[in-house]
């Protein structure tokens, strides 16, 4: 037999597919209760926490934002009145012997290429 005649003859075989109807009894009817009042539930926490983040977390970043602001303004303000006193450049800094303390060579601090000579200090001399 070719293989279409056989599925055709084993699909003539077969019952038709009975379609199931649910009747709600009384432990589905919890069931759906349950689900219900969790779904109302998830959606009032979630339009709370939409609120918080609105009227509370982004005003909050905003005023953390400026504060950082003012704060980096005044530094540099006082970055450029150390300058103007000192003709051009910052003062030294101290050498005290707790700071930039070297116990073993570290190679990779003295070959990198990029350094900020207005705020590092140059350890090639040690």
């Amino acid at each position: 037999m070719s293989f279409l005649a056989r599925n055709a003859l084993r699909a003539t075989r077969r019952p038709a597919r009975q379609v199931r109807s649910y009747i709600p009894t009384p432990a589905y009817r919890s069931y759906a209760a349950e689900r219900e009042a969790v779904e109302h539930h998830a959606k009032e926490t979630t339009d709370l926490w939409r609120k918080i983040s609105y009227f509370v977390c982004i005003p909050g970043i905003a005023v953390c934002v400026a504060w950082v602001y003012n704060a980096e303004v005044e530094h540099k303000h006082h970055l450029d009145h150390l300058r103007h006193e000192n003709d051009g450049k910052l003062p030294e800094v101290p050498a005290f012997e707790y700071m930039n303390r070297r116990i073993l060579a570290m190679l990779f601090i003295q070959r990198r290429k990029l350094t900020f000579v207005q705020t590092n200090k140059d350890l090639s001399e040690e």
